[in-house]
């Protein structure tokens, strides 16, 4: 302040002492008034080369100036620059942020105060179809067309989520989204969605796993009950009291060796993998299943064809009584559903590769396409009066399914009605060996 005053007298002196060098008294003034009017030009000069600078918006260095413009200059330019780099830092961190949730397994969208789209992550585009830049400023309700999620929307009560059906899901792909609005900020929503399709598909059965085993249990508890009353009540014959108690065994029989398969399935679920350790010959499993195979054909009163193919002089690595149940099941299975005067085939080679194929052939009623998928569930039956009638728990498949799983195989159908099924295991070559391996080894 005291430079420009400076300045000012400074103007002043020269020009009135050039005005009364020229003119005395009134060249003085003159003189005077122009100096003044030089100075003002001179400050008005230096500012608008300020103004001109902060018109650009800083993008160039501060005009080089002395006194308080260039004080005033430097202060700004300072603080500018300090304003810029807290606004990259702050783009920085607001990229940043935005990055961690565009990564973000949940669809993440933000909503303005009317319900329209301001930013979403590429998760909810692909959870609801939607396209993160095409569909900004688009209402949330003319894309997301789910009567659930408009009530939802409508009624503004947003404690809890609502489940809506992903765009795409049909009955043979159910797809199933978690859908919950947060209010923020002025009005705004904060809408997240989480895939629950595997979440509802376990609910689903596990009521359908709930109903199933107290339907498979009810019905020989019922009949049990229903002989216990009849043997309490009447006096029957020997005969008769005898027939009675067998049919009452039969029953007990079915409810045991339903119990001894769920136990099979969650013992399957619930340990650790096998290793490869332990070597099973394939001879003597085969000559087990051999064994089941005629006991069972013998219990159900059929005369079938049973046909066992030599094995391959092989050993299997794993757990040999999980490889026995699995075997088994596939043999017994197709005993029960094989009609009388038919034939099993029985084969177990090593393929190219070194893997080995366990593979039951049938000649029974076979199985329609759109069943095949589901033939490993747990309970699920093609024909369930059929199933009853040849005994079967509904179980078997689904822990062949476990024990194929576990051993790193492959569980392979090949079935069409009246032609029969083949189904076949296939366990990789690193669980297989040849006994001469096995002895050069030993």
């Amino acid at each position: 302040m005291a430079l420009r005053l400076f300045f000012l007298l400074l103007f002043l002196g020269a020009g009135g002492g050039a005005g009364w060098w020229l003119g005395q008294d009134r060249g003085t003034q003159l003189g005077l008034a122009a100096g003044a009017v030089l100075w003002f030009m001179l400050e008005t000069g230096r500012g608008m080369r300020v103004l001109r600078w902060l018109r650009r918006g800083a993008a160039e260095p501060a005009p080089r100036l002395g006194g308080l413009w260039g004080e005033a200059c430097d202060r700004m330019e300072r603080a500018l620059l300090q304003r810029e780099r807290e606004a990259q830092q702050a783009r920085r961190r607001l990229e940043e942020f935005l990055s961690a949730i565009q990564r973000s397994p949940n669809g993440v969208v933000l909503l303005d105060p009317q319900g329209r789209i301001e930013w979403a992550n590429d998760t909810a585009g692909a959870q609801f179809g939607i396209d993160p830049q095409r569909d900004l400023q688009q209402h949330i309700v003319n894309l997301v067309r789910e009567p659930n999620f408009n009530a939802y929307y409508q009624a503004r009560n947003f404690a809890e989520d609502v489940v809506v059906a992903a765009p795409g899901s049909s009955a043979a792909r159910p797809m199933k989204l978690a859908v919950r609005l947060h209010p923020y900020g002025e009005g705004r929503l904060l809408m997240l969605a989480r895939d629950v399709t595997a979440v509802e598909q376990a609910e689903l059965m596990r009521r359908d796993f709930v109903a199933n085993v107290s339907h498979e249990i009810r019905t020989p508890l019922t009949v049990l009950a229903g002989f216990v009353e009849t043997l309490q009540s009447l006096e029957l014959p020997a005969e008769e009291r005898a027939r009675y108690l067998q049919m009452m065994a039969q029953q007990a029989q079915r409810m045991q060796t339903l119990v001894s398969d769920l136990l099979t399935l969650s013992r399957l679920e619930g340990s650790p993998l096998p290793g490869a350790g332990a070597w099973t010959p394939l001879g003597p499993l085969l000559a087990q299943c051999e064994q089941e195979a005629h006991a069972v054909a013998a219990a159900l009163g059929k005369s079938l064809h049973l046909e066992f193919a030599p094995p391959p002089p092989a050993r299997v690595g794993g757990v040999a009584s999980e490889l026995l149940s699995a075997f088994s099941n596939l043999v017994s299975n197709a005993v029960r559903y094989t009609p009388d005067g038919g034939s099993v085939t029985v084969r177990a080679q090593v393929l190219e590769g070194g893997r080995l194929e366990f593979a039951v052939r049938d000649t029974g009623p076979g199985v329609a396409a759109e069943h095949l998928p589901r033939l490993t569930e747990r309970f699920y039956r093609v024909d369930r009066s059929r199933s009853r009638e040849t005994g079967g728990t509904g179980l078997g498949l689904a822990i062949v399914k476990h024990v194929v799983q576990r051993h790193g195989g492959e569980l392979k159908i090949e079935s069409r009605p009246g032609a029969g099924s083949t189904f076949a295991i296939e366990l990789p070559a690193a669980r297989v060996r040849s006994e001469r391996a096995v002895a050069l080894q030993g």
